[in-house]
């Protein structure tokens, strides 16, 4: 069945679904901003255009809401529309804390309203490649990930830069970095420690690191920054039988296994460029192969599918589910903290 939706906040992001959703089950046929200009962008697209948000969720012409607004105008957004009976989708981050986001699930509790968050990101290549490694046990047991996204410009633009609005990288990108690692490995959070930095801004960091520990797995590494002049792999992660690297978004990368556990080591000490060594030594090129990353290609168009399929009651679950938002947000708090003690921060 298709929905008809409407849009609260026709910026960048609410661009960005009302032209990707075309060819899904919800179909965007409103908007509603305080800016003229964009109300006329989208009246030009054929959109019906609200500056009054009552107005906007009385109409009863759509019944999903997209809330794409600045993050801390997030709360008060989906509260009022899942209020008005309304199925609402939340752009990420969900909210600034996780006090903000349990009065978004209490309404959405209390109204029968469908509620999720929009983790785009769980679609990446790149992520899927990964997982599609490790179901193929390509790595064995893994005992390092790192997940890094790396800019040199050194900016960050528009409302984003401001602490007010709910900028900086950990809200910006943080969330969709953390949301992975814990869609593959589990909330099995043991500690958190986190770094931040400011750069090139003034409020808000423009650069973190962050340190997950887990119960029962590896070690996972967070790293964001805006002005990282030399851009490291988008990840890199290391098993019990091999390694994994993707350069960039999806591909290209590799993964390089030991064909072989069991040969001699040079017995005595190799000259190398940092000194003399023997545990340090190349291996010998006869031990190891190196494969080519899995194929894997999702579809992000599903997260719209199985919301449309949740509302008609074709499907149980949601893809994103707010108690996994919120448990991603615990972390994401945690990390402020332990970036202003500068003490790992106890999960439990």
């Amino acid at each position: 069945m298709t929905h008809n939706g409407g849009i609260i906040g026709f910026g960048g992001m609410g661009n960005w679904h009302f032209e990707h959703t075309q060819d899904t089950p919800v179909n965007y046929v409103a908007v509603c901003d305080v800016d003229p200009e964009r109300r006329k962008a989208a009246e030009a697209k054929g959109l019906k255009a609200y500056d009054s948000l009552e107005a906007f969720l009385a109409d009863d012409s759509f019944d999903v809401v997209l809330v794409a607004t600045p993050n801390n105008l997030h709360r008060d957004m989906v509260v009022a529309a899942l209020e008005a009976g309304k199925n609402v989708v939340c752009e990420k981050p969900v909210a600034l804390n996780c006090a903000e986001l349990l009065d978004m699930i209490a309404a959405s509790e209390r109204t029968g309203k469908v509620f999720t968050v929009h983790q785009n990101r769980r679609w990446d290549a790149d992520l899927n490649i990964l997982q599609r490694a490790m179901e193929q046990d390509l790595l064995g047991e893994l005992f390092t990930v790192e997940s890094r996204v790396h800019g040199q410009n050194g900016a960050m633009y528009g409302w984003r830069a401001f602490k007010v609005a709910g900028g900086g990288m950990m809200y910006d990108w943080g969330v969709h970095q953390i949301d992975q690692l814990i869609h593959l490995f589990g909330r099995k959070v043991e500690s958190v420690f986190c770094t931040m930095a400011k750069i090139k801004t003034t409020e808000v960091e423009d650069y973190f690191k962050l340190i997950i520990r887990m119960k029962d797995g590896p070690t996972l590494q967070i790293e964001t920054g805006t002005y990282n002049l030399i851009q490291m792999p988008r990840w890199y992660v290391c098993g019990s039988k091999g390694a994994l690297q993707i350069d960039t978004w999806g591909r290209p990368g590799r993964v390089v296994r030991a064909a072989k556990e069991e040969f001699e080591w040079t017995p005595v000490i190799i000259h190398t460029a940092a000194g003399p060594t023997r545990t340090m030594s190349p291996r010998p090129k006869d031990t190891l192969e190196e494969l080519e990353l899995p194929e894997q290609w999702p579809d992000w168009r599903d997260f719209y599918r199985n919301l449309a399929a949740v509302i008609d009651g074709e499907a149980d679950e949601l893809l994103v589910k707010p108690d996994e938002a919120l448990y991603v947000m615990r972390i994401m708090e945690a990390a402020f903290e332990s970036a202003r003690t500068g003490r790992s921060v106890t999960f439990e």
